[in-house]
């Protein structure tokens, strides 16, 4: 198969910038695998696994939270909101952080501290609905 480009960026660091044979990007309006000559494309990002193979034998899965994914005569690039490698995510951790939001969301008083309590409880179950796949 033939490789191109692709970058995946987060805020914290690039997570992966290379020459891969495929992508398989999980679009708003859903998944969606892009191979070597792609059409452009522009698309939102929900968040999912991006599922990347570099060969036949060497693939990786990341973890992504929102973001953007642009598809170019240059290649493919990915500006995630969050990016995680799946074997970096800690299934205790993301329980326990989800029971701790749960009580943030129950003490909240005011409107909006309701609603940013409610988002990242959505946020981590998102994850770990990643985790049981």
């Amino acid at each position: 198969m033939a490789a191109f480009h692709f970058e995946l960026v987060s805020p914290e660091r690039m997570l992966f910038s290379g020459a891969v044979e495929a992508v398989v990007v999980p679009g708003a309006e859903g998944a969606f695998t892009v191979l070597k000559d792609h059409a452009p494309v522009m698309s939102v990002l929900k968040p999912g696994i991006v599922e990347v193979d570099e060969s036949a034998t060497k693939k990786q899965r990341l973890f992504v939270r929102g973001g953007f994914a642009d598809v170019s005569a240059t290649g493919l690039t990915i500006l995630a909101e969050q990016a995680i490698p799946v074997e970096e995510l800690d299934a205790a951790k993301i329980d326990a952080q989800i029971k701790d939001v749960e009580e943030d969301l129950s003490d909240a008083t005011s409107d909006e501290g309701k609603r940013i309590a409610a988002e990242k409880l959505d946020q981590l179950r998102e994850v770990r609905a990643v985790l049981s796949i």
